[in-house]
């Protein structure tokens, strides 16, 4: 029998303002019923072509101009309009309020998905998580922004596009080794941004006829020099490269050192999201999955409603497998929701293998549960501590052995107890941002002799760099102004290798 449902918010697919209202209205009070907690929400209803804008610029609302950005814009646009891909429903801004887009073309079912994912799952995640919490600045990236934003169309203006392009294609080449990883940032402010930048500015111009003052004289080179090159610089290797090069490199004019250091807040910002695409989709799937059943089980919306919601969610939970035209690895929101769900499952409805390997979740307030995992971990700890052997039985999981001075592979790991902990622990390494990223460190600054620059990529399983390297170095040579060295250094055998680069006139 069918139950009659007389608080129904709406029926069909069509949609106005004032019911996008209603139905975040509902689905924040339940929101808030399971806990969440959330920034205020800004919803903004774009079209198509303005969502591929927000593709191009890395999801912010507002960015700095570059070429890359119209070429990806490009490249998005020709894709949709032949149907080779769809676009997202939605797009989210880790912000204070949290910004979330809602595309013009989805039905109402698809606005009330968006709005659970985005406003109050993902909203939560940026909230709460210890990540973001440690570097981000949610209340200040948008005026960040609009202050980058405005000072690289000055400088372009002043010193011309073309010098400015080159300045940020080579910290762009640079992103990814432009993050601390141990030391927190200061927090973002764009007023602080513009008095320190004038105090640089202002600095650099009362040193300028000091210049030649500071040489060290002929007598003072050869009564200390040889000393002095005996000090390595820095005393310890540097993986901030951004950072290091804003500060010490012997070319870089003013405003070419405050667009590094543009850059490098940028990376910084994005930095927690590497780290956390699992959980943070997982997260918003499981939280868009459980609001939105509960407003059904309560008579808020229809059965063609939630028809709707379940094919799109299925679809955006869909593992291919490995022989399909479609897979491109784990999907981050399949294992990610699976595993949120099957926490709750652990806590309400454990059997003896639970038990055995999650003792301390069995029979607790899932909800306690998940909150804790979602705050004080990221996707490789989360999957070391969280993923259950049924799902990696659900999931076909096992671990190969491919070593390259074997001739065979080996099946290392199977369905049996210590299997199911190797594969959780090889799986986890697999999010290890250390696995992904090349350890690339600044090792010397002959700041003394050449001004060279000497920097080590900690070689790991004798993994060899790609032919992309000396590409990237050549973008780092243009920062830095004179020749740099990168040394590939294996812990059996030292420096085995090194590439050169001089600068570009």
């Amino acid at each position: 029998m069918t139950e009659t449902r007389d608080r129904v918010l709406s029926r069909g697919g069509d949609w106005d303002f004032d019911l996008l209202r209603t139905y975040d209205k509902e689905i924040g009070a339940i929101a808030k019923e399971y806990g969440l907690d959330t920034y205020p929400n800004q919803i903004e209803v774009i079209a198509s072509e303005q969502m591929l804008d927000a593709y191009a610029s890395v999801g912010l609302p507002i960015s700095y101009t570059h070429w890359s950005y119209g070429k990806e814009f490009i490249r998005n646009e020709e894709s949709y309009r032949r149907g080779m891909r769809g676009l997202a429903y939605e797009l989210v801004i880790n912000s204070d309020p949290c910004i979330a887009y809602l595309m013009e073309d989805n039905s109402m079912p698809m606005q009330a998905l968006v709005i659970a994912h985005a406003c109050y799952g993902h909203n939560s995640f940026f909230k709460n998580n210890y990540l973001f919490k440690q570097w981000t600045s949610a209340d200040a990236i948008v005026d960040y922004m609009v202050f980058a934003r405005k000072y690289i169309f000055e400088c372009e203006q002043k010193y011309g596009v073309d010098k400015v392009e080159e300045t940020i294609d080579a910290c762009h080449a640079l992103m990814d080794h432009g993050v601390d990883r141990y030391h927190r940032p200061s927090p973002l402010s764009a007023a602080e941004e513009r008095q320190r930048q004038f105090e640089r500015a202002e600095h650099a111009r009362k040193q300028y006829d000091e210049i030649w003052r500071t040489l060290p004289r002929a007598s003072e080179k050869a009564s200390d020099g040889a000393a002095k090159e005996q000090v390595r610089f820095p005393e310890e290797p540097q993986e901030n490269l951004l950072y290091f090069i804003e500060k010490f490199s012997p070319k870089l004019e003013t405003w070419q050192r405050e667009i590094v250091r543009i850059v490098r807040k940028l990376a910084q910002y994005f930095y927690p999201q590497m780290l956390t695409k699992v959980m943070n989709e997982g997260w918003a799937t499981f939280w868009h999955y459980t609001l939105l059943n509960t407003m059904y089980d309560r008579g808020l919306v229809d059965d063609g409603f939630m028809f709707e919601v379940l094919q799109s969610h299925t679809n955006v939970v869909m593992q291919p497998g490995y022989d399909h035209p479609a897979y491109s690895g784990i999907n981050p929101y399949a294992l990610g929701f699976a595993m949120m769900k099957d926490i709750r499952r652990i806590c309400e409805e454990p059997d003896d293998e639970d038990r055995a390997f999650f003792p301390d979740l069995v029979d607790r307030d899932w909800r306690e549960v998940l909150d804790f995992a979602m705050r004080n971990y990221k996707d490789e700890s989360f999957i070391a501590q969280y993923l259950s052997p049924k799902l990696i039985r659900e999931f076909h999981l096992f671990a190969i052995a491919d070593r390259h001075k074997e001739d065979h592979l080996k099946v290392e790991a199977i369905h049996n107890e210590d299997g199911y902990k190797d594969v959780r622990r090889m799986l986890s390494r697999q999010y290890n941002r250390d696995i992904l990223v090349p350890d690339i460190q600044i090792y010397r600054y002959d700041h003394m002799g050449d001004r060279s620059l000497v920097l080590r990529y900690n070689r790991l399983r004798e993994r060899p760099l790609t032919d992309d390297a000396k590409e990237v170095l050549k973008h780092l040579s243009r920062l830095w102004g004179f020749k740099v060295v990168m040394e590939v250094f294996d812990e059996q055998e030292g420096v085995v290798d090194r590439i050169e680069v001089l600068p570009v006139s």
